[in-house]
This record gives C-alpha cells, structure tokens and sequence, in this order.
C-alpha cells in the first residue's frame, strides 16, 4: 500500500521554496530557450522549408519545444536534482524523520518536478505569442497539460534514481533515452517520415511523441480523437511510474 496524506505538500513546498530562492537563474531558460530554437531553426533552418503538412515550420516545431523543455525541466529536476538531496545532502533523511512517510518524500519531489515542467510551460508561452507561433485561446490548456506531462516524466526519472549505483551514472539513461526522445518523437520533422519499425517504437516507448502530439493538436486547435488516445497512453504510464517509482525508492531508502 502507498502511505500519502496532505503531508506531501511539505515536501513539494520545500522545493518551490529553494527553487525561488533562486528564481533568476530558473526562469532564464525559458524565456530564452525558444528564442534561440525559432530563431536558430524555426526562422533560420525554417527558410528552407516551405511547410510541413501545410503548417509554417516555426508553428510546427513551437509546440515540440514546449513539450521538451517540460520533458528536460521535469526529468533533469527528479534525476540530478533528487539524487544530490537524497545522497549528498541527506534532505530526504532528514525529512522520513519527521511525521512525513517516505511514501510522501517521493511522491512530493515528484509532483514538485510535474511542477517545475508546468512552471517552465507557462514562461514559454508568452514567448511564443509574441511571435505568433501558437494559437490562443487554445494554447493556454498548454499549461494543465505540462503539469500531467511533467508528472510523467518525473516518475520515470525517479524510477532510473532509484537504481542508479552513482551520479555519474545517470548520464546513461539521459544520452540513450532522452536524447532518443529529443530527436525521434516528431520534435523537428514529422514521425511519418521515419521508418515503419522506428514509428512504431516512438509510439509505444517514447512518451515524448504522445506529448508532442497532443501540444501540436492544442496550439493549432486540432484536437482529434487520435489526441485521446495518446492522452489514455500518457495518464495510464504516469500511474504505473508514479507507483513503480515510489516502490523502488522505498526499497533504496528504507534498510
């Protein structure tokens, strides 16, 4: 049984309260994160593309780069970020000695990563209404759905801290499934363009193709009952990470 009570906001509190602490630093990326990425591709490499499915190429990828800057704030914030406060720092020793149950201290950092990738979301967005690359009132169900993303990928990246041996360790999982994900879930061209057996793949191991498709059907308000079912893929896999992930923390963290 999963022992959580209101106790879990303690923990995701903590963590709203050290990331504040030093907002500059945290909300720089993204506002310039997309501004580098339109430029650079959507407007630079973009020139040279006419459109893709009829959609301008800047529209097309803005999307994409909602969807990674939630994937990178969310997974990076329960992988790195978890592991120095639960090794190096002893937070979560520190925290399991108080009233707050284990079950809690990790289900806190990971709604606090859903959080983070929400946060990043909504500062992402007023950039790309200003140039124009995102439809409104539509877009703004962007934000709700960072949050549900983030959870996802907060529950994966708990699930790899929980049997990484090290630190350093954690570069496998972000060169040979983040990268992955990066490049292949129809960020920066579409998925159809792949081949069949790498389609399929992408569609039933890389969550970062259901978000990226769900976050183009709301900026172009063209939501579709494929956009359900990729929803249906993303709320199932976040229950089964959340549970998977609280489980082997607890036998990690509990002797």
């Amino acid at each position: 049984m999963i022992d959580i009570t209101g106790r879990v906001l303690s923990v995701w509190r903590r963590n709203l309260d050290a990331f504040l602490r030093t907002y500059r630093v945290n909300f720089i990326p993204p506002f310039v994160e997309p501004v580098l990425y339109l430029l650079a591709l959507g407007f630079g490499l973009g020139t040279y593309i006419e459109a893709v499915d009829g959609i301008p190429y800047p529209v097309f990828i803005a999307p994409a780069l909602v969807s990674i800057s939630v994937m990178y704030s969310a997974f990076f914030e329960c992988t790195y970020s978890s592991f120095v406060r639960m090794y190096y720092q002893k937070t979560f020793d520190a925290i399991i000695a108080t009233p707050v149950s284990t079950d809690e201290v990790i289900a806190g950092e990971m709604l606090w990563g859903a959080t983070r990738g929400m946060i990043y979301a909504t500062l992402m967005l007023p950039v790309l209404m200003l140039f124009g690359v995102v439809s409104m009132p539509s877009s703004l169900l962007l934000i709700p759905f960072a949050f549900l993303a983030g959870l996802l990928f907060a529950g994966i990246a708990m699930c790899f801290t929980a049997i990484t041996p090290s630190i350093d360790a954690l570069n496998y999982p972000s060169f040979l499934f983040i990268t992955p994900m990066f490049l292949f879930s129809g960020t920066f061209f579409p998925l159809d363009l792949l081949p069949e057996p790498i389609q399929y793949f992408a569609l039933a191991a890389l969550p970062l193709t259901h978000v990226v498709g769900i976050n183009r059907a709301i900026t172009l308000s063209a939501l579709s009952p494929i956009n359900l079912l990729s929803l249906t893929w993303i709320i199932v896999a976040t229950a089964f990470f959340f549970v998977l992930a609280i489980r082997l923390m607890k036998r990690r963290l509990v002797v």
